[in-house]
């Protein structure tokens, strides 16, 4: 192989990459899209998302939603949900953490945890 025709697969490789990089969802987007697509799957908007982090797999969230409104709004019926989803933002699978009442604190934990 001549030195031409390293530097030129060295571009492609290069191109290639870049490509690759370009068409992956920014955090932005794999966060709007993985909301979306548990409020598809569960029927239950998302209000917020309280964790969010890259992973070797992809991304890992974990979202609130409102399972069963009550009056008053403080005695609605919370649920965290872990949300893990492939690098391309495409939802690979969630699962209930916990319920809670929305007007409820979490516990208090020795030593802060």
């Amino acid at each position: 192989m001549t030195d031409r025709q390293r530097t030129s697969d060295s571009k492609q490789d290069a191109k290639q990459e870049k490509s690759t990089a370009e068409e992956r969802p920014n955090p932005m987007q794999v966060l709007r899209h993985a909301r979306t697509q548990l409020a598809e799957l569960t029927g239950m908007a998302a209000e917020t998302v309280s964790s969010f982090e890259q992973t070797e797999d992809g991304w890992s969230l974990e979202i609130e939603v409102m399972e069963l409104a009550r009056v008053p709004d403080t005695m609605s019926l919370m649920a965290s949900y872990q949300v893990d989803l492939d690098p391309d933002g495409q939802l690979t699978g969630y699962r209930r953490l916990r319920r809670y009442e929305r007007g409820r604190a979490d516990a208090h934990r020795p030593g802060g945890r």
